[in-house]
C-alpha cells in the first residue's frame, strides 16, 4: 500500500510495509480484546450506592445514573480527595478529553466522573478546567470507591474505570473495572486507550518518552 505520493526510498517503503502489517495485527488484537470484554457476564450485583451530585450537592443513587435499562454506565474514578489532596494531573488530562467528547459518547452510553473529594472541591476544579458537559459526582460517605478498587483503606486513590448495567427491575450489576496498573512493571499503561494524547505522541520520533501531564503549562 502507498500512503503518500512522495519519492520515498526503497528501504523506507520496506520498513513502512513491515509497520503496516504490525499495525494491522494491533487492530486485530484490540478487537479480540474488546470481544473478550464484551463477553464478560454482568452477574455481580452491587449495592445501590448513594453518591452526591457535585453540581447540586443532592444525593443520587448509582441506579439513578442510568438514563435507560438498555444502556451501560461508564464511571471514571478521579484521583482526587482523601489522601490525594490535589487533583491528579493525569486524570485531569483524561477528563479534559471526556468533556470534549461527552455529547458523542452519551449517544451510546451513560457516563460520569466520581471522586472522593467534597462536592465544592470538585466544582472548583471543574470550573478551572471548563468541564461543562460532564456529570461529576462525589463518593461522599459511601464505600463505593473502596469496594470497586480505586481507593485503599488509607485513603489513597488510583485512576480507574468501571462499567455497570441495570436491569428492568433496577438492579445494578458490575461488568468491568480496570486501573492503570496491569502488572508490577506496568504502572501507568493499563488505560492508555482512554486518551489519544499518548497515541499521538507515539507517532513522533521521540515518542512519549517520560512526558507527564501537568495541571498548568
Amino acid at each position: 500500500m502507498n500512503f503518500t505520493r512522495l519519492k520515498e526510498s526503497d528501504e523506507y517503503r520496506r520498513r513502512r510495509e513491515e509497520l503496516r502489517v504490525a499495525e494491522l495485527d494491533l487492530v486485530d488484537h484490540v478487537e479480540r480484546v474488546a470481544t473478550l470484554r464484551r463477553q464478560l457476564q454482568a452477574d455481580t450485583v452491587v449495592d445501590d450506592y448513594q453518591l452526591v451530585d457535585a453540581a447540586s450537592g443532592d444525593p443520587v443513587r448509582l441506579s439513578g445514573l442510568f438514563s435507560g435499562p438498555d444502556r451501560a454506565l461508564i464511571l471514571y474514578h478521579f484521583m482526587y480527595g482523601k489522601a490525594q489532596a490535589e487533583p491528579c494531573p493525569l486524570c485531569t488530562m483524561w477528563i479534559d478529553g471526556y468533556n470534549a467528547i461527552a455529547a458523542h459518547l452519551m449517544r451510546n452510553a451513560d457516563f460520569a466522573v466520581v471522586a472522593a473529594a467534597e462536592p465544592a472541591a470538585i466544582r472548583t476544579h471543574a470550573a478551572s478546567r471548563g468541564w461543562s458537559n460532564l456529570r461529576l459526582l462525589s463518593a461522599g460517605d459511601s464505600t463505593f470507591k473502596y469496594d470497586l478498587g480505586s481507593e485503599e483503606a488509607d485513603g489513597s486513590q488510583t485512576e480507574w474505570i468501571s462499567v455497570f448495567t441495570r436491569g428492568v427491575d433496577g438492579t445494578v450489576r458490575h461488568l468491568y473495572s480496570k486501573g492503570a496498573q496491569v502488572a508490577d512493571d506496568r504502572r501507568e499503561r493499563g488505560i492508555d486507550l482512554l486518551s489519544p494524547v499518548w497515541h499521538l505522541l507515539d507517532l513522533t520520533p521521540a515518542g512519549r518518552d517520560d512526558w507527564y501531564p501537568s495541571l498548568s503549562y
